[in-house]
């Protein structure tokens, strides 16, 4: 109605086919496909996968070069204006970059009723599996994970400010710390989200000070990546888990995590509160939103006993979008604000 009274009025012109602006990019023009699963988002761009491709590097290779020569690109995607500080890639992107890899055509002959897909991701080979009805994806999709392990139990942290508090350290293809917030004097469902990131910030830096994580393979992967909060129910039941991941410069996860998921049931299957093959349910406290996750196999990860994780959720396309980069913003590679 507004529009068509300004058209009316001269104010407006309307034509048929008119490109919105920017009539033309002076910067780099970079299209993305938009996703998210469990309400975490993902921002897929297909180009940098080709030039991946091209280059024959390994994801930590293709990781390192980036970061040197086009960490300028990454900024202006993932921060703000175009971004936010809770964009990140974790197991949760396997999900959908499954769904992404069939419609997408990069599966040369996907089948009914499911699709395994083979991702490579900085941890190493995942395979998800899709389903397929000939035309599309849907959904739940799953993943096998990397080989999950304990790689600390009943460790006492004295965290400055909090007092010591008794972590599990479980590596789902990353690291991390795992305790109920109960320790800390809070509740993963009820108690101010703020709160919550506070406390397992906190928790996060007391370790990285008093306990190294070791990795069979890589260097690069030896660090601890964040800290989950939960609702202290690890031994096996049919009613959800709730949990709070709180991982890199005080991110939050709004789904429940995929390798927090696979990492937390590696740490359960070490402790025999659950076999293989039980299915657990997890909940993310900040969305509500669900995976599901059980050990499949039991596998050997240089000195650790480990096992192979199943997480299943579901992912979703939220739209596509073109940016661009005007040589004249001050603002063009973005800005991280907390």
């Amino acid at each position: 109605m507004m529009a068509a009274a300004a058209a009316e009025a001269g104010e407006v012109e309307a034509s048929a086919g008119r490109q919105l602006p920017p009539h033309a990019a002076a910067g780099p023009v970079l299209r993305t496909v938009e996703m998210h699963t469990g309400g975490e988002p993902l921002r897929i761009v297909p180009q940098l996968e080709a030039g991946a491709a091209a280059a024959g590097l390994s994801l930590l290779a293709l990781r390192r070069h980036m970061a040197a020569s086009l960490d300028h690109l990454r900024r202006a995607l993932m921060h703000e204006p175009r971004g936010h500080g809770g964009i990140a890639m974790c197991g949760h992107a396997v999900l959908a970059l499954g769904r992404f890899a069939l419609d997408y055509g990069l599966v040369a002959a996907p089948r009914r009723p499911e699709t395994a897909v083979r991702l490579r991701c900085p941890c190493g080979p995942v395979t998800a599996f899709v389903p397929w009805d000939g035309r599309r994806s849907g959904n739940p999709v799953r993943f096998h994970s990397v080989p999950a392990f304990a790689a600390a139990t009943d460790l006492a942290i004295d965290v400055p400010g909090r007092g010591k508090v008794v972590v599990d350290i479980g590596y789902g293809g990353t690291f991390y710390a795992f305790l109920s917030a109960e320790q800390l004097g809070l509740d993963v469902c009820s108690s101010k989200t703020r709160d919550l990131v506070d406390a397992a910030s906190a928790v996060t830096e007391a370790v990285k000070k008093q306990f190294k994580p070791h990795h069979p393979e890589s260097e690069d992967l030896a660090f601890l990546y964040g800290t989950i909060l939960t609702d202290g129910k690890d031994a096996f039941s049919e009613e959800p888990t709730t949990n709070i991941c709180v991982f890199a410069d005080e991110q939050v996860d709004r789904s429940p995590t995929g390798s927090g998921v696979t990492a937390r049931i590696a740490l359960q299957y070490h402790k025999g509160l659950i076999q293989l093959n039980q299915t657990r349910t997890f909940r993310s406290s900040t969305t509500g939103s669900l995976f599901t996750g059980k050990a499949v196999k039991e596998a050997r990860f240089g000195d650790y006993d480990a096992v192979v994780v199943e997480v299943s959720g579901e992912a979703f396309y939220t739209g596509t979008a073109t940016f661009t980069v005007e040589e004249e913003d001050q603002l063009k590679y973005g800005f991280f604000f907390k």
